[in-house]
C-alpha cells in the first residue's frame, strides 16, 4: 500500500504546486508542475486497480496537457485532439465497464436535454468568435466532450458524472479565452482547478464502480439455501 500512498502524496502536492504557481503568476511552477499531474494520477489508479481504459484516458490527457503548455495553434490543435481520444477512450471505458441504467430514465432525459442545451448554446454563442479555421475543430470536439460527460453520468453515476460536467466547464472556458471573450482573473487558475477535479472524479467514479458489488454479492442481497429458503451473506 506505499507506492499507492505515495503516488497520491505525490500528486496531491504537484496539484498543489500548480494551483499556487498559477494563483501567483508564477510560470515555471506551472510548467514544472503541470506535465506531472496525470502521470502521477494514473500511476495511482492503475496500482488501484483501474481498468486500462482509464489509465490510458489519463496518459491522453497529459498529452494535451503538455501540448497545450505552447501557445502555438498547431500545439492547441494536437492537443485537443490528445484529449478527444482520452474522451474515446472514455467512451469505452463507461460502455465495458458501466451499468447500462444507474440513473432514472426521467432524470437521464432531463440531462440529456440539458447538455444537448449547453451545447448548442455554447456553440452558437462562440462560433462568431471563434478563429475560422478553430470553428469546426471545437465543435466536433464539443460534441464528443458532451457525449463523454452525458455518458459519464449515466453510466457510472453522480460522481463521474459530476467530473464530466467539470470537464465541460474546464473547457469551455478555454473555448471563451480562444474567442477573446472577457476573462476571470487568473483564468488558467480556474482551468486548471475544473480539470483537475474532473479528472479526479472520472477517476474516483470509475473505480467505486468497479468496486461496487452487485448482483448476488452486493450487501443485503438474498441468496437460496440449500432448502431454497432465503440466506443473507455471512449466514449459513
Amino acid at each position: 500500500m506505499r507506492i499507492p500512498r505515495t503516488l497520491l502524496a505525490a500528486f496531491g502536492l504537484a496539484v498543489v504546486v500548480d494551483l499556487a504557481s498559477l494563483a501567483v503568476g508564477f510560470e515555471p511552477g506551472h510548467t514544472v508542475a503541470k506535465p506531472l499531474l496525470m502521470p502521477l494520477l494514473a500511476a495511482w489508479a492503475a496500482l488501484s486497480g483501474a481498468p486500462r481504459l482509464l489509465v490510458v484516458a489519463l496518459l491522453f490527457g497529459w498529452g494535451g496537457d503538455a501540448l497545450l503548455l505552447s501557445d502555438a495553434e498547431p500545439a492547441f490543435l494536437a492537443g485537443m485532439a490528445s484529449f478527444a481520444v482520452g474522451h474515446v477512450c472514455y467512451l469505452a471505458l463507461f460502455r465495458a465497464h458501466g451499468r447500462r441504467n444507474p440513473a432514472p430514465r426521467a432524470r437521464a432525459g432531463l440531462v440529456a436535454l440539458g447538455y444537448a442545451a449547453a451545447l448548442t448554446g455554447t456553440v452558437a454563442l462562440l462560433w462568431p468568435d471563434l478563429p475560422a479555421d478553430l470553428r469546426v475543430p471545437v465543435a466536433a470536439y464539443s460534441a464528443l466532450l458532451t457525449a463523454m460527460a452525458y455518458g459519464a453520468f449515466t453510466r457510472l453515476g453522480m460522481v463521474a458524472g459530476l467530473g464530466g460536467a467539470l470537464f465541460m466547464l474546464s473547457d469551455t472556458l478555454i473555448a471563451t479565452g480562444v474567442a477573446d471573450w472577457p476573462q476571470l482573473p487568473r483564468p488558467d487558475f480556474w482551468i486548471m482547478l475544473t480539470y483537475i477535479a474532473a479528472q479526479v472524479l472520472l477517476t474516483r467514479g470509475t473505480l467505486d464502480r468497479r468496486h461496487t458489488p452487485s448482483g448476488a454479492t452486493a450487501k443485503g442481497a438474498v441468496r437460496s439455501g440449500p432448502n431454497g429458503s432465503p440466506v443473507r451473506p455471512g449466514r449459513l
